[in-house]
């Protein structure tokens, strides 16, 4: 609406604007807020309107759980999938979660561990017994060159206080060293080096053929694009986040599983954030690999359903 203009009264104009002017009445104290406040209150005292909202409650609950069931029926679990050999050896970390022992040999202490286990700290086997080998020398008593002044009993004490604490010491660093005495912090950090090592392609590009090169006829006169070299193991291919992402979610539903993990809500959203992002990297490679033997591969390795890709998922 226009605003009311004031006509001069020396030009003798009568006013003609119809709408009352504003008055100074005061606005009512009690807002309508406060009466839905006030109905709000009421509802919550009803014992009534509490059976109603819990009812209510109660059969939303049980329809989702009931669509939750036929989802995974007929897709399979989002979250775990389906159950394999590689999978639950992410439990024990393929076997290396054993407690390392120290053994005597005719070279002295060893470790007994083959060079396939993985060990704590970014550690080999072979590594690890060779740097114990050259602590070894380092601390070996020294022998006087002047037999003259030498006492054999000395050092015969010598040699076996410092094989004793040469022994003690191997023992120890095999009880630090094993993945038996690991956080899961590093237990999920071995397994991810197990994933680098099945799924990059560094290896698998011997075993498995590649996906089959576009049409030249599509391309036209445009050169296909020079890929660029490798630089180290593959650590950042689909296939290989796919599978470091299966392993963090296994420990997360695991720890969802125990006793209270009901009531841990972050590790409930971090859950279902991997979840998700697993299933945006699953259909990306499955545009891009679809019916090839890397997708097989990943597929049939990590027991992956289509429910952990198809349609939405609500954990």
């Amino acid at each position: 609406m226009p605003p009311r203009i004031p006509t001069p009264s020396r030009f003798g104009v009568t006013n003609l604007c119809l709408r009352p002017a504003p008055s100074n009445a005061q606005l009512p104290i009690t807002s309508s807020a406060n009466f839905v406040i006030m109905a709000q209150r009421r509802k919550y005292k009803d014992p009534y309107a509490l059976a109603q909202a819990k009812q209510r409650k109660d059969a939303n609950l049980s329809r989702r759980a009931e669509l939750q069931e036929q989802r995974k029926a007929a897709l399979g679990d989002p979250v775990r999938g389906i159950t394999t050999p590689f999978l639950e050896s992410f439990d024990h970390v393929g076997g290396s979660d054993i407690l390392n022992d120290a053994t005597i040999t005719a070279e002295g202490v060893a470790i007994k561990s083959t060079d396939d286990v993985l060990l704590n700290h970014f550690l080999r086997p072979s590594e690890l017994e060779a740097s114990i080998k050259h602590s070894q020398a380092l601390t070996e008593p020294i022998v006087s060159k002047i037999r003259d002044f030498a006492d054999p009993v000395i050092e015969a004490e010598e040699k076996r206080k410092h094989e004793e604490g040469h022994a003690k010491a191997v023992a120890a660093m095999a009880r630090i060293v094993s993945l038996a005495n690991a956080s899961q912090k590093d237990k999920t950090r071995a397994n991810v080096v197990r994933c680098i090592e099945k799924f990059g392609r560094h290896n698998t590009e011997q075993t498995l053929k590649p996906r089959a090169p576009p049409n030249p006829a599509m391309l036209g006169d445009k050169p296909l694009p020079e890929k660029t070299p490798r630089a180290g193991p593959d650590t950042g291919s689909s296939e290989v986040q796919i599978a470091i992402l299966t392993a963090k979610i296994r420990v997360l539903a695991n720890q969802q599983e125990m006793k209270g993990g009901n009531k841990d809500k972050v590790n409930k959203r971090n859950l279902r954030l991997l979840v998700h992002k697993r299933q945006k990297l699953l259909r990306y490679l499955r545009k891009k690999e679809r019916g090839g033997e890397r997708w097989q591969h990943l597929v049939e390795t990590l027991g992956l359903s289509e429910g952990t890709w198809v349609g939405e998922i609500s954990l």
